[in-house]
């Protein structure tokens, strides 16, 4: 008689741990001066407050070590979170800094991706497609192939050219003008320090929030006769214009 087949039933895991890698701006402290600290990041979030609200952040604490400073950590957490930034971690603290991280529900990172080049500096990659640094000194150019993902973060100093979609959820910050050659579905702001005649192109509008030097509309803001059309948007007489190409 032949052997009958047996059926096993697969369920499917109620939960799955997957390696991953995410953005996640980077406070490098070069002060122990919490009213200091509070006073930058004001600024910093006014430049872009749709930007930094509820954004995650990793402390990163080498600087104060090497200056042999105190740091009250648990303080510094609640300031951070008074001005509406979720801390996540800290890095490059000492056995002190950790043991109270650890008290406060921070994690505690190493600094296993700094690299040291032949002139002795350090240079460090947490990712290649999501590092970005706010304060590099670079205004030129930046051109992006790949598509921006939801929960990346990206801020350039010059234009910013992206030849791909942006993602729901992804935010895409310039200094200067922002040009998208796919669909805009998360939210892009452009001159952020302020410049009024900087502009957005892109080339499907679907967009949760565009912003102009701080004038900005939500997606419900958006005439549907503007939605997932090529536009261009910019400020005239203090009003954001969103206007077919």
């Amino acid at each position: 008689m032949p052997e009958q087949s047996q059926h096993v039933s697969y369920k499917r895991p109620a939960i799955e741990f997957k390696s991953n890698t995410f953005t996640v701006p980077v406070l490098i402290l070069g002060t122990n001066d919490l009213n200091i600290i509070a006073e930058q990041l004001k600024i910093k979030i006014k430049q872009a407050p749709e930007f930094f609200k509820n954004s995650p952040l990793l402390f990163d604490l080498q600087e104060i070590v090497k200056q042999q400073l105190d740091l009250d950590l648990a303080q510094l957490h609640n300031t951070v979170l008074d001005l509406k930034f979720i801390p996540v971690g800290i890095r490059g603290g000492t056995v002190d800094h950790n043991k109270v991280a650890h008290s406060i529900n921070l994690a505690v990172f190493s600094n296993l991706n700094r690299k040291t080049d032949q002139t002795g500096k350090q240079s460090e990659k947490i990712s290649p497609t999501n590092e970005q640094k706010p304060d590099s000194d670079s205004t030129e150019t930046r051109l992006l192939t790949q598509p921006v993902r939801s929960g990346q973060r990206i801020y350039v100093k010059g234009d910013l050219i992206i030849l791909a979609p942006v993602s729901s959820g992804a935010e895409i910050m310039a200094e200067g003008n922002i040009h998208i050659y796919g669909a805009l579905r998360g939210r892009a702001l452009a001159g952020v320090k302020g410049n009024t005649t900087r502009r957005i192109f892109c080339s499907n509008l679907q967009a949760e929030l565009v912003s102009i030097a701080g004038h900005y509309k939500v997606s419900d803001d958006l005439d549907q006769t503007v939605r997932g059309k090529p536009v261009q948007i910019y400020l005239q007489d203090k009003a954001l214009i969103i206007k077919d190409i």
